[in-house]
């Protein structure tokens, strides 16, 4: 009795977690065209495209390779280990190609490398810390190619640090978008990208140090190009790939990942236009301050005729957010609850929300437990297996514990979780049959409640038919090595015909006559004795 209720507790906890119903969602906007031929804005919190123009294509990137080679670089190497730069990561590149004036020989922090790569695109920068992380160039696109594809990229191909022309060496826009977001996640990479000038130290060429500023015009207050709320981002160009620009920026809470793709010298424009469609057309929310469907379960749930209010040990991570038009109501966004939790969800999640606009993926959260406060216990078993009911296939690995355990969780306060121990330790029939239960535990009562005399007779039942199943198995059995039998007598029959000269037919013709004269007689004459 206690398994069955305890597997009422997780029935209903779960099943009251079911998706929200949408109302008629409102178009989501789309007002804005861009020149270039390829581009994408981005919500950086939660990955929602708010734009997307060929977003999927795959276009030259140009110098907004380094954004990538950058991130690699910080996550692989102390920012103070020194970089040798040898004669390949200096002469290694395209003539007249962006360039801080290091020379083969000269020897820099990483530090001091990251800044000329981002701040002075440098594609020596690029190649002399692609060979300190990876022995050289071609070792370290494999390392970009595995991290690209590790955040999701599926347009990309890496085949250098710099993003100096090759035709193996391309990528997209939703593409690059996911690279930039990751970077803007960075903390290191973000203080040196939005960096406004960096003093590299002396050098062969450059005897009192380089003075070096970014590229990027939107972050720079003098030039007609600044944009209020631009963090940074990274410039590109080849007379392939044209103008490639990424941009991050933030106003109101909202931070932005803008991305050009192929520009027609209006990569500035473009951008400046995702942008602002960005920021006016939506809003970045926090979901556990307007979802209420999963923090309201306790007033919809009656378990073993008690109404367990102390449910409010569930809670919606608050630092996840979603992305909805300004003009939305939140009841135009549906919610998917998913159990294939992994090691990097945050501890205590047993589920994840997914969002949606439509069809759209507008982020997502965790539904958590909160943390015990005194006066609350562990449920015993608040979740069980549902390997021991037959339906393991059910059980969410996040609901289980290291050892595949049923996990347990803080759910009620002390004095409601002593009172359902008490209905765990009733008898049978202690729950009673009350409008609102479902028809799983309806059909658990029964069973609960047949008679043990039952049971017994079922158990005869069952005996006697597995005794017949056994009997019928060896008879089967028994046929069979009888039909082999006779097999193999036939085989060697027709081997002593061969070695006696009589053909198949004749012998066949002989068994005929021998049965005709058998049926005569009664029985075999010495002759077809002698015969066969």
């Amino acid at each position: 009795m206690k398994r069955i209720l305890t597997f009422i507790l997780c029935t209903a906890l779960l099943t009251g977690l079911l998706p929200s119903a949408a109302y008629g969602a409102s178009p989501w906007p789309d007002n804005l065209s861009i020149q270039a031929e390829g581009g994408i804005v981005m919500d950086a919190d939660t990955g929602t495209v708010l734009y997307g123009k060929n977003a999927h294509t795959a276009y030259y990137p140009a110098s907004i390779t380094k954004i990538l080679t950058a991130l690699i670089v910080i996550e692989r190497c102390d920012l103070d280990e020194m970089v040798t730069f040898s004669h390949n990561a200096v002469y290694n590149v395209e003539e007249g190609s962006k360039s801080a004036g290091l020379d083969e020989g000269d020897v820099l922090s990483v530090r001091d490398c990251l800044y000329a790569l981002l701040l002075q695109s440098a594609n020596e920068s690029a190649n002399a810390l692609a060979e300190h992380v990876a022995g050289s160039v071609e070792a370290f696109a494999e390392i970009m190619n595995a991290r690209a594809a590790s955040l999701g990229c599926q347009d990309s191909h890496f085949a250098n640090p710099s993003g100096l022309n090759d035709p193996n060496h391309y990528t997209s826009a939703y593409d690059m978008a996911l690279i930039g977001r990751a970077a803007l996640n960075n903390e290191t990479f973000m203080g040196i990208d939005s960096t406004l000038y960096y003093d590299l130290p002396a050098t062969k060429r450059n005897r009192e140090g380089l003075r070096i500023y970014p590229g990027h015009k939107m972050i720079k207050k003098n030039m007609p190009e600044y944009y209020s709320g631009a963090l940074g981002g990274k410039t590109g160009y080849t007379s392939i790939a044209g103008n490639t620009l990424v941009t991050f920026a933030r106003r109101d809470g909202m931070t932005l990942v803008a991305v050009v793709l192929n520009g027609h010298a209006s990569h500035y424009v473009d951008t400046k236009a995702m942008l602002n469609f960005g920021f006016k057309n939506f809003l970045t929310v926090s979901a556990a301050d307007f979802d209420t469907d999963f923090t309201s379960v306790e007033n919809d749930m009656v378990i073993a005729g008690l109404s367990p209010t102390g449910l409010s040990g569930l809670e919606l991570e608050p630092n996840m957010k979603i992305t909805v038009p300004k003009d939305a109501a939140f009841d135009a966004v549906t919610s998917q609850l998913a159990y294939d939790l992994t090691a990097d969800d945050p501890p205590g999640s047993i589920a994840r929300v997914q969002y949606y606009w439509n069809d759209l993926k507008i982020g997502y959260t965790y539904l958590t437990v909160k943390a015990m406060s005194p006066d609350q216990v562990m449920l015993p078993a608040a979740v069980v297996s549902l390997a021991e009911s037959g339906s393991q296939e059910q059980a969410p690995d996040s609901l289980r514990g290291e050892d595949g355990s049923p996990a347990r969780a803080a759910l009620l306060p002390a004095d409601q979780a002593d009172s359902l121990q008490a209905a765990f330790d009733e008898e049978e029939g202690s729950v009673e049959d009350a409008s609102g239960i479902s028809p799983i535990t309806a059909v658990l009562n029964f069973f609960a409640s047949v008679p043990s005399v039952i049971w017994l007779i079922a158990a005869g039942v069952f005996a006697a038919a597995a005794a017949a199943g056994c009997m019928f198995f060896f008879k089967q059995r028994r046929r069979q090595r009888e039909d082999e039998a006779r097999m193999a007598r036939r085989q060697r029959r027709l081997e002593r015909l061969q070695e006696s000269g009589i053909s198949t037919e004749q012998f066949e013709f002989l068994v005929q006559q021998k049965r005709s004269l058998a049926a005569k007689k009664g029985g075999l004459g010495s002759h077809w004795k002698k015969m066969l």
